[in-house]
């Protein structure tokens, strides 16, 4: 999208009531876990003799994308043990551009008996072998948060910040995490910040708190507390509880993803604009990708990008949820909004690793023309 096309996609009334940008220190501020990821490359975990290491994790992600991609002021709350992997995740974050000065350390007691940091081993798949990841973020230092432990009077109005983001991964750490998810909302509503909450249902993290009825009755009263919300349809029914009506009008997966979101955004009204990736996997590395969003009543659809070659999968709806949250912090229609999310969600399956590796310009000249494959000199 062109500057000249950027004005005129920006909203006459603005969908959100932002704080001015110069009266607060961060644009978007997040709560989540931040994993060392160790990548096998193209090969396989369980026969790997090497892994390249970068940081990831689904609240995080999002903030990085919006510092390195779209230039704006980010931090992240989390939680890391002192020690030298702690030292090498911390790097990784400064690297992003990230800021860090809210990472809460915790003491290593020299085995990490007590709290440890969180690993994530992915393999990227091919073709009919799918994508594969192994946690290992048991007793991590960020799941044993308390409710209490971070000054978020200090960061929502001294330091000051426009937007908040956190999600159903950070809710589903421990029993305290989802309490402390909540004080975090509480506050950055208090405070006047926007919030956003990615579902981001997953398996393995709810299985031992209750599984997806527990996901449910924490996450509808989160949900009831924010003004943007993110998912998609197995995020609705198993993490929301929303089912399709039996007599909506649905002929495929892209039919039931947007009625979804849109009986998602009647059955809750406090949430301005819900928004959901528009994905039918092909193979593990060919996918369809594009998006859809209500706001105000309205839907608004992004046509995916069909049989869509992808390098790595991880990151990719992260990066859809970044550009739509840039998009409304420059109070960009939802429409525009949309369809930066969209775009850079697409170019995030591009590149290796969990965060985006995408700049402005390649958003923009996505969503202006649909890219150039071709070499640039």
């Amino acid at each position: 999208m062109t500057p000249s096309a950027e004005a005129s996609a920006i909203e006459e009334h603005p969908l959100l009531e932002l704080s001015p940008a110069d009266s607060c220190c961060w644009d978007a501020v997040a709560l989540g876990e931040v994993m060392l990821r160790l990548d096998p490359g193209e090969g396989r975990i369980s026969t790997a003799r090497s892994f390249s290491v970068w940081e990831g994790g689904g609240e995080y992600n999002v903030v990085r994308s919006l510092r390195r991609c779209f230039g704006l002021r980010t931090s992240v709350v989390t939680a890391l043990v002192d020690n030298p992997v702690g030292r090498l995740v911390e790097d990784l974050i400064l690297q992003g551009g990230v800021d860090v000065s809210h990472i809460r350390w915790s003491h290593h007691d020299g085995s990490g008996r007590r709290a440890r940091n969180g690993l994530n081993f992915v393999e990227r798949g091919f073709g009919i072998r799918g994508a594969v990841s192994c946690s290992d973020r048991g007793n991590s230092s960020v799941s044993q948060l308390q409710p209490g432990q971070i000054d978020w009077r200090a960061i929502f109005e001294q330091e000051g910040a426009r937007w908040f983001h956190c999600g159903g991964i950070f809710a589903a750490l421990s029993e305290s995490t989802a309490a402390v998810a909540a004080e975090a909302i509480q506050a950055a509503r208090a405070a006047g910040v926007v919030v956003s909450y990615d579902l981001n249902f997953r398996h393995s993290l709810w299985s031992e708190l209750g599984g997806s009825a527990r996901a449910v009755a924490v996450n509808r009263k989160l949900v009831g507390m924010v003004d943007v919300l993110f998912g998609n349809g197995d995020d609705f029914e198993l993490a929301l509880g929303c089912k399709p009506r039996p007599d909506a009008d649905i002929e495929d997966d892209e039919d039931a993803q947007q009625a979804a979101v849109g009986q998602v955004a009647a059955e809750f009204p406090n949430v301005k604009l819900v928004a959901a990736g528009l994905r039918t996997i092909r193979s593990a590395s060919r996918t369809d990708w594009g998006g859809v969003c209500c706001a105000r009543g309205e839907l608004h659809v992004i046509e995916p990008y069909r049989d869509l070659e992808v390098l790595d999968r991880v990151g990719g709806g992260d990066s859809f949820d970044s550009g739509i949250i840039y998009g409304l912090l420059q109070d960009f229609t939802p429409q525009a909004a949309l369809q930066y999310g969209v775009a850079h969600g697409a170019l995030a399956l591009t590149t290796p690793g969990d965060t985006s590796m995408a700049t402005l310009p390649d958003v923009q000249l996505l969503v202006s023309s649909g890219g150039v494959a071709r070499i640039q000199r």
